[in-house]
């Protein structure tokens, strides 16, 4: 089918704490699973879904992070520099839509994310629910029994038309969010201009607007959040 758009960000300027030692002296997403860099894993699913464009952005260790990127040829890679100082994951994606740098809509994908396709590659899944005159942005989610690694209590409900609400507090919520999404131009409008912020801070206002929407995927993912899960996710590639 016809993607919705030919790029994505790829999120990538993280500290990666969680993650320490090994991001000690390496960014996170240059953290080798399976004999690869977790952005390989990423921008490899990216080039397979024919998505032709991607945007990173760097803040920490970035000349490493760039340098290891030099190395591919396949998707076109652009560079939103953050080496003046994290914005986190809202900032990140408005400095780079500020640059020219982002179609409306682009994907974002967290460069730590590690997903098995469906019968629909990721990409594929969104794009076919994809509606601007509703949405702001469309978050890819899986529920509990296809996130791997994940011991969380989710983050989303979502009603029968796909909009979102945030999980109530000491309950379960169904799905998980896995760091891929569709977004709309629209999401990024009158940003905090006080500091770095979260796209939290973004979806809130689409939830408040009711514009937040997703689409449950037809595959499987992993949570690669701590150095116990990359062993455990290769155990579970190796397995098919």
């Amino acid at each position: 089918m016809t993607l919705a758009t030919d790029t994505a960000m790829v999120m990538a300027a993280g500290l990666g704490k969680r993650m320490r030692p090994l991001t000690a002296a390496q960014p996170k997403p240059l953290v080798r699973v399976a004999g690869r860099a977790l952005i390989d894993h990423a921008l490899d699913r990216l080039v397979d879904a024919g998505v032709a464009r991607a945007v990173v952005n760097v803040h920490y260790l970035a000349d490493s992070l760039e340098a290891h990127l030099q190395n591919r040829t396949e998707p076109s890679i652009a560079i939103s520099d953050e080496r003046g100082g994290l914005l986190e994951t809202g900032g990140g994606m408005v400095k780079a839509h500020d640059a020219g740098l982002l179609p409306d809509p682009f994907f974002c994908v967290n460069a730590d994310s590690i997903w098995l396709d469906g019968p629909r590659n990721a990409f594929a899944d969104l794009s076919s629910q994809w509606d601007a005159a509703v949405m702001d942005a469309l978050l890819l989610l899986v529920p509990h029994a296809r996130a791997r690694n994940f011991a969380g209590a989710g983050d989303f409900y979502m009603d029968p038309r796909g909009r979102l609400r945030r999980k109530v507090p000491g309950r379960v919520a169904p799905y998980i969010y896995t760091g891929i999404q569709l977004v709309s131009h629209r999401l990024l409008r009158d940003p905090p201009t006080d500091g770095p912020f979260s796209t939290n801070l973004l979806w809130d206002r689409a939830i408040a607007d009711g514009r937040l929407y997703g689409v449950v995927f037809t595959g499987e993912w992993l949570e690669v959040g701590q150095p116990s899960h990359v062993a455990a996710t290769e155990g579970y590639l190796a397995g098919g």
